[in-house]
């Protein structure tokens, strides 16, 4: 009997800390959650600086040139986070192409970064008349080769080439489209 009452109780007990484990639960669920610490965040840079210009050159030769609204940089990481960002790239004659994005990462060691929008395709326009959307890009310092692997649109000159993937010579100034190329072909005006 004793037995039977004290699991009977327990069971009670039981059925009330789960009622009440629901009602917080219930009652929390819509609650924000605390504020996190993201890392790389303004309060961790070993330095935040305005009108960031970053110039890469090779003997008394521009070779691209980045410029930021801010930049936030992080030594141990090697690494700048920029904010408003705009990019030129210089080919063999001169100002080949030209690109701006909301945000992008340079790597300060290596020399390589990477653009993107927040919102809306990265616009890249080349001297020769093309223009290039695709969402995110990436440029390797050592081949100096842009990269993507996202959907691309080139349109100039009377083609419209659409396709998935970029890759993006600079010293030979050429692009390809790497997958799923469709092109149009209409008259120049």
């Amino acid at each position: 009997m004793w037995r039977t009452l004290a699991q009977r109780g327990l069971l009670g007990l039981s059925v009330v800390l789960a009622c009440y484990l629901v009602y917080l639960l219930m009652t929390n669920s819509t609650a924000a959650p605390p504020p996190t610490r993201q890392t790389g965040g303004m309060d961790q840079a070993d330095a935040t600086i305005s009108r960031f210009t970053f110039t890469q050159t090779k003997g008394d030769k521009v070779q691209w040139q980045v410029d930021a609204k801010q930049a936030r940089l992080f030594e141990q990481k090697k690494q700048a986070l920029l904010d408003t960002v705009a990019v030129t790239l210089f080919g063999q004659a001169g100002k080949e192409l030209t690109v701006e994005g909301d945000e992008g990462t340079l790597n300060t060691d290596t020399k390589n970064f990477i653009l993107a929008n927040r919102l809306e395709p990265l616009v890249l326009r080349t001297q020769s008349g093309y223009t290039i959307y695709t969402n995110h890009l990436s440029w390797t310092d050592a081949t100096r080769e842009i990269r993507t692997g996202d959907p691309v649109r080139i349109v100039g000159h009377g083609l419209d080439v659409t396709g998935v993937g970029l890759l993006g010579h600079m010293d030979r100034e050429e692009f390809e489209v790497l997958e799923d190329v469709h092109v149009e072909v209409s008259p120049v005006s």
